[in-house]
């Protein structure tokens, strides 16, 4: 690891290229105190720091020739691309040039690129993509949100184990409470995964899991960490930041309909800019692959520029709290976390 804290950016990431990634690296530099080492297109991103004030801020720029796009097959665009910004940024962390890596391409390919370059943390058989979301009580984190679609009940263990990790070292929360998203409140309520999970969940030691959690308790807060299948969580995700553009474009259009509404609307005003920033994606920034064994950090692929400053501030963070040494110390604390056919 090397002695200054670097994030290694994959700059050609994202739906708005390098202007709005580069923009936003720099600023998240700034205000996290990091070095930056931008990786894409060189002409492209000396372009972008032109028109940006980068005093005080430490940048290495890499050229590369290849960019993974979105549309690209993950797992073949990562052997076919070696020399791409994603690949290459990923590799500054293999080789100990960089602390963590961040990205807003293509989150299949982050995936697939840091398992074959990174590996797995021993323990861990299933990678975890982990994000909190806005609730009345604070903020509920959610794993996983589209790593693993089908995953075995032991491996709810284990993004349990990881998210109760992550939760302490990154979001300061000392004793996190744990819920398994399922239709029902009740033991009995659910599909064969979460039945089966229920059990070993209740028999982890170390973690204080509460039981069946329904989807509203997200919002509301009721647990700390939520813990779900792959496929579950990302719809959940997706109908979530739809819910809070739905929330936000309504009270808007009705707030202007009349000028009696306009100028309670102007008193107002306040309470509407901090509701739009609570449910604003943009505030959390990105989403760490919780497994990989290195830091890796996935934004959003319409992220703005605060979206990727607020993303390297969790790339920051979690490097500077060891975050895959902890959780491998986790995991190695449980038997109840290891695959019984993948570790017999």
């Amino acid at each position: 690891m090397p002695t200054k804290l670097v994030i290694a950016v994959d700059a050609m990431g994202g739906d708005h290229g390098p202007e709005v990634v580069v923009s936003g690296a720099v600023s998240g530099a700034r205000r996290f105190g990091v070095s930056l080492l931008l990786h894409g297109d060189e002409s492209l991103i000396g372009a972008t720091l032109e028109r940006l004030d980068t005093q005080g801020v430490d940048i290495d720029v890499v050229d590369t020739s290849e960019i993974i796009t979105m549309d690209d097959h993950p797992a073949q665009a990562v052997r076919r691309k070696p020399d791409s910004s994603l690949m290459r940024a990923i590799q500054a962390v293999k080789d100990g040039d960089a602390s963590a890596m961040l990205s807003a391409g293509n989150s299949g390919a982050v995936m697939a690129g840091t398992l074959m370059s990174l590996g797995r943390i021993k323990g861990v058989d299933r990678p975890a993509i982990g994000s909190y979301m806005p609730a009345l009580k604070g903020k509920t984190l959610v794993l996983d949100l589209g790593a693993v679609t089908d995953p075995k009940p032991v491996h709810l263990v284990q993004f349990a184990l990881m998210g109760q990790t992550y939760a302490r070292y990154v979001l300061n929360v000392p004793e996190p409470t744990i819920g398994l998203l399922s239709n029902g409140e009740e033991p009995g309520k659910g599909n064969q995964l979460t039945l089966a999970a229920h059990k070993l969940l209740a028999s982890t030691h170390g973690i204080d899991f509460r039981g069946n959690v329904e989807g509203r308790d997200i919002a509301l807060g009721v647990v700390d960490i939520v813990v779900t299948d792959g496929f579950t969580g990302n719809v959940a995700l997706k109908t979530a930041e739809g819910t809070a553009a739905l929330l936000t474009e309504s009270l808007k259009e009705l707030l202007t309909a009349s000028p009696l509404r306009k100028l309670a609307a102007l008193a107002l005003r306040p309470a509407f800019q901090e509701l739009r920033r609570r449910l604003d994606y943009a505030e959390i920034g990105g989403a760490p692959l919780l497994g990989i064994d290195g830091t890796a950090i996935i934004a959003h692929g319409r992220s703005n520029a605060l979206a990727i400053e607020n993303a390297l501030g969790v790339a920051a963070r979690s490097s500077e709290q060891r975050l895959p040494s902890r959780i491998a110390e986790r995991i190695a604390q449980e038997p109840e976390a290891r695959d019984a056919d993948e570790h017999s």
